[in-house]
């Protein structure tokens, strides 16, 4: 009888023992301090549609790509399961089985054929970036991995270890990897990119790719072998591929202006950025050392920026200063003000593109200024004007406008003028503000949509209609509406130009401010405007066609006031209903009155009703009318009256 009771309590006393053991195994595992797991990734930033474009270093010059969940090919996790650790989801951070297995294997060949390590072992490791070498090493392993399961699952835990896995030199990271060595995001991967990318954390040094290629596609076949896939043919990648820098310039900024932000998410296209930066570095070699060019695009019915190339080459190598960027540098815009100018009078009735200028020497107080070729040409039309890009009638349009007006228009516009004595100044028409390439390419924009609020839709057509008609460099394509500026000591070589969807700018000079001797806009920005916009697109974006209550006659049937810019309208003469014409039938729209003649203020009604009183000019917006006969009266101030009978189609 006395043996069934020292069998019991030797049985008990054991399992009291095993029991104590657990506790105290369980309480040592839970005293274990874990290693960061919420470890800095690169700040990004991508275009429009989620592609990488920058991606900057984290501690120690690393790239370290965030991995986002589900981003990645589930081949390779499935892949790397199956090599690394079967029981993944089985064991509890630590494979008993597999720790035996490497014993027994060591045992008979008297050497180290299999580690045994679990993922979650090796994710220990890569976390405290302690080595393997040493039993104490592996211990400590074994007791991260059991922590590091109780407090996450297995999928947290995988995820982890592919957001930190060594790939080779600094790179970290499945997705920081792919880039590198496949030049891609990890969404899709062959068979054979997978089994590479298994393999190189095992070693990421010894099997680098781009170092020792031998070794990295044995591996990679041992993988495949492994899984039960044939051996590759494709030879493993033989460079390691830089990470995108599109852009770098702007990325720098938003990083500057937002340093919390750890990913920026812009309206830039990668592929455009790609291909203006190109056209940059094309040009850049037929440049005098030491000189930048800037480009920058826009889609002008929404306002976004497509590419912004802040310099040729992100670099100051070679004496080339390209760390600068000239998207955002203030200069003098030359003569690209001009169109700004023709709008703004046009606008508010002083002139319309077939008013006579006098192009003569004219002096404005102690302001003499100069056309560009020192040549005048008498009386010439302001389109004419324009297009020669004459400097006589936009300082006379300045001067009748207000310079204040005009910097007024340039910050509604969404730029940000900086004015060298603080006071505008005529000089303002000629260049003398200070504006960026990004400034004139809002500017512009504004000038280029049909429905800008800032100005009258005809006003716009009648613009854009001037400057479709500059005649374009040799052999490039006619159509795109586009002005050239040069600042004065050919600091500053200017060409803005846009079609029915786009905006392009460019500018070249030194950033520094000194002369570049015989740049021009015409001859040296233009022809690379034209190149910009053939390889946006394969053709221009038509332009609207004119809105209705567009004027467009010749300056001999204009009103008396608009045929000669100065000349002061004869008050005696009768109300004129220039705009719409008696019979006239128009489209459901905004309907604009113009009058000649008369005596303001005016009076206009509508059927018998009156729609406004006391209107100070000769353009009276009356607001849509409704579909149907409608009469339309105009009463001066003298009481004398203009009538049109007109019909407005549904």
């Amino acid at each position: 009888m006395k043996r069934p009771h020292r069998l019991f309590f030797a049985t008990a006393a054991f399992m009291l023992a095993a029991a104590s053991l657990h506790d105290a195994w369980d309480a040592w595992v839970d005293r274990t301090v874990l290693p960061a797991t919420l470890t800095e990734t690169s700040v990004e930033m991508r275009d429009r549609d989620g592609h990488l474009m920058r991606a900057f270093a984290v501690e120690d010059g690393r790239i370290r790509l965030s991995v986002p969940r589900g981003g990645v090919d589930p081949r390779l996790p499935d892949m790397l399961i199956a090599y690394e650790d079967k029981r993944f989801y089985r064991h509890n951070g630590v494979d008993g089985w597999a720790m035996l297995r490497a014993v027994g294997q060591a045992v008979r060949s008297g050497r180290v054929v299999s580690g045994g390590s679990t993922l979650t072992m090796q994710l220990a490791r890569i976390l405290e970036n302690s080595g393997t070498g040493s039993v104490s090493g592996k211990l400590r392993q074994m007791r991260v991995a059991w922590a590091l399961e109780r407090q996450m699952g297995k999928d947290d835990i995988l995820h982890l270890y592919l957001q930190h896995a060594p790939y080779g030199g600094r790179i970290e990271g499945v997705r920081s990897a792919t880039f590198t060595w496949f030049g891609k995001e990890p969404h899709r991967l062959t068979e054979a990119e997978a089994a590479l990318l298994v393999a190189l954390p095992q070693a990421p040094e010894a099997r680098r790719p781009d170092r020792h290629a031998d070794a990295a596609r044995v591996a990679r076949d041992r993988v495949l072998a492994r899984v039960g896939a044939d051996p590759s043919r494709t030879p493993v990648p033989k460079e390691a591929r830089p990470l995108p820098r599109l852009a770098p310039h702007h990325a720098d900024a938003l990083r500057k202006d937002t340093p919390e932000a750890r990913r920026f998410d812009t309206t830039l296209s990668a592929p455009v950025q790609r291909s203006m930066s190109r056209l940059a570095r094309l040009h850049s070699l037929r440049m005098a050392r030491g000189t930048s060019l800037a480009i920058m695009v826009m889609d002008h019915t929404t306002g976004e920026a497509i590419a912004r190339v802040g310099s040729p080459e992100y670099t100051d190598a070679d004496g080339q200063p390209g760390f600068i960027d000239m998207t955002r540098a203030k200069r003098s815009p030359g003569s690209t003000l001009k169109p700004v100018i023709y709008a703004l009078a046009f606008d508010r009735g002083l002139a319309h593109p077939e008013t006579v200028f006098a192009d003569r020497p004219t002096r404005f107080g102690a302001y003499a200024p100069q056309n560009f070729d020192g040549v005048f040409r008498g009386d010439i039309t302001a389109r004419q004007a324009l297009t020669l890009s004459l400097n006589i009638p936009p300082v006379a349009l300045t001067d009748a406008l207000g310079p204040e007006r005009l910097m007024a228009a340039l910050r509604a516009f969404g730029a940000d003028p900086k004015l060298p004595g603080g006071k505008a100044g005529l000089a303002v028409a000629l260049g003398g503000v200070g504006l960026s390439l990004e400034d004139l390419v809002k500017v512009y924009g504004h000038l280029a949509a049909p429905d800008a609020p800032k100005i009258a839709p005809r006003v716009a057509w009648q613009v854009g209609d001037i400057l479709r008609g500059i005649a374009p460099p040799p052999g490039a394509p006619a159509g795109l509406a586009y002005k050239t500026g040069t600042s004065y000591g050919h600091r500053d070589a200017w060409a803005i130009g846009y079609d029915g969807q786009h905006v392009i700018g460019v500018w070249m000079g030194r950033p520094d401010g000194t002369p570049v001797p015989g740049a021009f806009g015409g001859a040296h920005a233009a022809p690379i405007l034209f190149e910009a916009f053939g390889r946006l697109k394969p053709q221009l974006t038509p332009a609207p066609p004119p809105p209705p209550d567009t004027l467009l006659l010749a300056t001999a049937d204009l009103p008396p006031n608009l045929r000669r810019f100065g000349q002061t309208m004869d008050q005696a003469t009768q109300p004129k209903m220039v705009f719409p014409p008696d019979g006239a039938v128009l489209a459901q729209s905004e309907t604009v009155v113009i009058v000649a003649g008369g005596t303001l203020p005016l009076t206009v009604l509508v059927n018998g009703a009156v729609v406004t009183t006391h209107a100070a000019r000769r353009e009276v917006d009356i607001g849509a009318l409704a579909p149907g006969f409608s009469d339309i009266s105009v009463i001066d101030a003298l009481g004398r009256s203009t009538r049109s009978a007109i019909r407005v189609e549904p």
